[in-house]
């Protein structure tokens, strides 16, 4: 089942996939290259202050046989004697350390990148699951983490015996010698077995930082179906899209219906449009849209008006002027600002005639600019 799964990732991973396995701190990495690289240059330090190591060592060995009378009965000469001694370790080490560590971690982002994961801090008690870990030990990178270690110690082993039976002569030498001389032999020979021991781990190490980088994408490849569900979660599902605007439309729609009763005058076109406005001196600048529509929304808004006794007045290019220029909730712009108000003083006559039982005023004609209608605008 397995296989038929991995069978069937045939596609690269994408670059959600891949942030979330850096998230998780899965990125590609080599050990074996990044300890080639640590003791490179380790063996580098070694061979470039081999003489300033020695003195340092020298002064180190020093502090513990000469002491004069004086110093011996002092009372600050273990704290002195610390102290310098010390000041020489940290010099003597300081070197070595910050190449290795800087080394370490130039490696590890030559491969990988620099990557920190709050998740890979995580206990992870499955690891301790000794039936995973037997299957771990069978897997493919088992196997090929265990021909690798066979590989390193053959190799590495018979590499520093050939070494040092080149160099047995010198080795042997060391014991003859001056002091000075001896120590910087030994370091000599020290830092040639390490950049010998460098230099096969480090082949070693850049083979298996290609393997690593192709594993890495190996077990992270996607299959095709894998690939259209994500870009579904991160596009959207285009079905669910088209039904989530087609329930936020109806919605808007409702809204629009209920705020109808609360108009003071719907402008209509016979049929096609219409555009219920409101005004409020004394919380609005100018009149505002609260409903608009055509056809069988325009005459939703005709029913709704005519059950709630709005005044409808027909106006064919204000209507569509109103509906090509102001969206629902909007105040209407100033170019139309003279139109509405001859049509809200003639509804207000209208509710005062009918009150007072005098004469119908005209239902007034207002003058509209052809460019405000839009793309409604009539030939």
């Amino acid at each position: 089942m397995a296989e038929t799964e991995n069978e069937d990732r045939t596609e690269r991973a994408s670059e959600k996939r891949l942030q979330e396995a850096r998230e998780k701190g899965e990125v590609p990495r080599s050990r074996d290259l990044s300890g080639a690289m640590v003791v490179l240059a380790g063996a580098s330090i070694l061979l470039s202050y081999s003489s300033s190591m020695y003195m340092h060592m020298r002064h180190i060995y020093a502090l513990g046989l000469g002491y004069s009378r004086d110093a011996l009965f002092s009372d600050e000469l273990m704290s002195r004697v610390l102290h310098i001694a010390l000041g020489d370790m940290l010099a003597l080490l300081m070197p070595i350390f910050a190449a290795t560590m800087l080394a370490a971690v130039g490696s590890t982002v030559l491969i990988g990148g620099l990557n920190f994961s709050s998740e890979a801090l995580v206990p992870n008690f499955g690891r301790l699951d000794p039936i995973s870990g037997l299957g771990r030990l069978v897997s493919l990178n088992g196997l090929i983490e265990l021909a690798k270690s066979l590989l390193k110690v053959s190799v590495i082993g018979i590499a520093l015996v050939l070494l040092l039976r080149h160099d047995e002569a010198a080795v042997m030498a060391t014991g003859r010698e001056q002091i000075s001389a001896g120590v910087g032999r030994a370091l000599s020979l020290v830092a040639h077995a390490a950049l010998v021991f460098a230099a096969i781990l480090g082949v070693i190490g850049g083979l298996d930082a290609l393997w690593q980088r192709f594993d890495y994408d190996r077990r992270h490849r996607m299959s095709k179906q894998e690939l259209k569900d994500e870009h579904k979660e991160s596009e959207g599902d285009p079905h669910l899209k088209g039904r989530i605007r087609q329930m936020q439309h109806q919605m808007a729609r409702r809204r629009m219906i209920q705020d109808v009763p609360k108009a003071d005058v719907v402008v209509v076109n016979p049929t096609h449009f219409a555009v219920a406005l409101r005004y409020d001196d004394a919380r609005m600048r100018a009149p505002r849209v609260v409903a608009k529509g055509v056809d069988v929304l325009a005459q939703q808004i005709r029913l709704v008006a005519d059950a709630h006794r709005i005044p409808m007045v027909e106006a064919p290019p204000l209507a569509r002027a109103l509906y090509a220029t102001t969206e629902i909730g909007h105040e209407i712009p100033s170019a139309l600002y003279v139109a509405v108000a001859q049509i809200l003083a003639y509804v207000y006559q209208l509710k005062q005639a009918v009150e007072r039982g005098g004469p119908i005023p005209d239902a007034p004609r207002p003058d509209i600019d052809p460019e405000l209608q839009g793309r409604y605008r009539q030939p």
